[in-house]
C-alpha cells in the first residue's frame, strides 16, 4: 500500500523527493499536496475592506480530530499531543522539530516592545501552534488578562491581513514568517516552538522508519548546504505571496531533532495545556503517554 506523507510548508519532504531519499529506504510514496498548513481561507483577490474574516474557530486540532487521510502529517506539538490523547492517530515519539515563529508588526506601528501588546490583538489560528506558542511567549511580558488573541484563519490568512493592515499584530512561523520580515514587518516576540508528528493508526511500522530514515538524510542535506534547495519554499506558496518574495532570502526553516519527545515533555504538556484551559484529560480515551505516543 502507498504511504501517503502530507508535507508540512517546509523543505525535508522535498529534499527527500530530489535526492531519491524515500525510494533508496524502499518508500512507496505519494505527497497529498494542498495540506491544512498550507491552505488559506482568503484569496489573493481579498481587499483591505473585505478581508476581515470574523473569528475562525477551525484549526490544525480540529482538522487532525477530524481524522487526516495521509499516513504521517505535522502540526504543534500541543495539538499533536492533545489529538494522540483521543485515539485520532498516534505521536511519533523518536523526532520532532523546532520551527522558528514570531508575533510580528507593520514597519510603522506605534508597537516597539512586547509589553505594548498589552490589550492588542494578536492574530493566531484556532487551536493551532500560532496559538499556542503565542499565549506561551507573551506570558513571559504580560499578565493573562493582558493578551488578546484574535483567530483570523490559516498562515497565509494572516500574511495577507497583515499586509492589508487590517489586523496590527500576527503570529506566524516559517515560511509566513520570513515573508513579513522581508517586507519588513518587526518581530517584537520570538515564539519559535515544537512541532510533532501525528501517525496514522494503521500506518506501516517499516514505511514510518523508512520515511524517518530519508527525512534524516534530507536533514543533514539542507544542514550542510540549504541554499540549493530554497526554491522548494515555493511549492506550497500561494501565487500573490510569490510575487512579493525572494525564498533565496530566506532560512532553512523547521530543523527536524531524532531525539526522543519523552514521557516527561508530553505530561508537561498536557499541564500547561490544562493550566490555560486548552485540554481536558477527562475526554481524553488514552491520555496515557504510553498509549498516545508510539516509541
Amino acid at each position: 500500500m502507498t504511504f501517503r506523507i502530507q508535507p508540512h510548508v517546509r523543505l525535508q519532504e522535498w529534499v527527500a523527493e530530489e535526492l531519491g531519499y524515500f525510494h533508496e529506504e524502499g518508500l512507496d510514496y505519494e505527497f497529498e499536496a494542498g495540506g491544512f498548513a498550507g491552505a488559506t481561507y482568503t484569496t489573493s483577490s481579498v481587499t483591505p475592506a473585505d478581508a476581515t474574516l470574523g473569528e475562525v474557530t477551525t484549526g490544525a486540532f480540529t482538522d487532525m480530530e477530524k481524522g487526516r487521510s495521509c499516513d504521517i502529517s505535522a502540526a504543534c506539538h500541543w495539538a499533536v499531543n492533545a489529538v494522540s490523547s483521543t485515539s485520532n492517530g498516534k505521536m511519533w515519539g523518536k523526532a520532532y522539530s523546532i520551527c522558528p515563529s514570531g508575533i510580528f508588526v507593520a514597519p510603522g506601528s506605534p508597537h516597539r516592545r512586547p509589553e505594548d501588546l498589552a490589550d492588542v490583538p494578536v492574530g493566531v489560528g484556532y487551536r493551532s501552534g500560532s496559538h499556542y506558542s503565542a499565549l506561551q511567549g507573551l506570558e513571559q511580558f504580560l499578565e493573562p488578562q493582558q493578551i488578546e488573541l484574535s483567530y483570523v484563519g490559516l498562515p497565509y490568512d494572516r500574511v495577507r491581513l497583515m499586509l492589508d493592515g487590517t489586523i496590527p499584530a500576527v503570529n506566524v512561523f516559517g515560511a509566513q514568517y520570513y515573508a513579513l520580515e522581508q517586507q519588513g514587518f518587526r518581530k517584537l516576540v520570538d515564539t519559535t516552538f515544537m512541532m510533532g508528528f501525528l501517525v496514522a493508526e494503521d500506518a506501516d511500522p517499516r514505511d514510518l522508519d523508512r520515511y524517518f530514515a530519508g527525512l534524516r538524510r534530507a536533514q543533514r542535506e539542507i544542514d550542510l548546504r540549504p541554499e540549493p534547495y530554497k526554491r522548494y519554499w515555493l511549492r506550497e506558496m500561494p501565487e500573490d505571496i510569490q510575487r512579493i518574495v525572494d525564498v533565496r532570502r530566506f532560512g532553512p526553516g523547521e530543523r527536524i531533532v531524532f531525539e526522543p519527545y519523552t514521557r516527561e515533555m508530553f505530561e508537561q504538556t498536557h499541564a500547561w495545556m490544562q493550566t490555560h484551559a486548552l485540554f481536558d484529560p477527562a475526554t481524553a480515551s488514552r491520555p496515557h503517554y504510553e498509549e498516545a505516543v508510539l516509541r
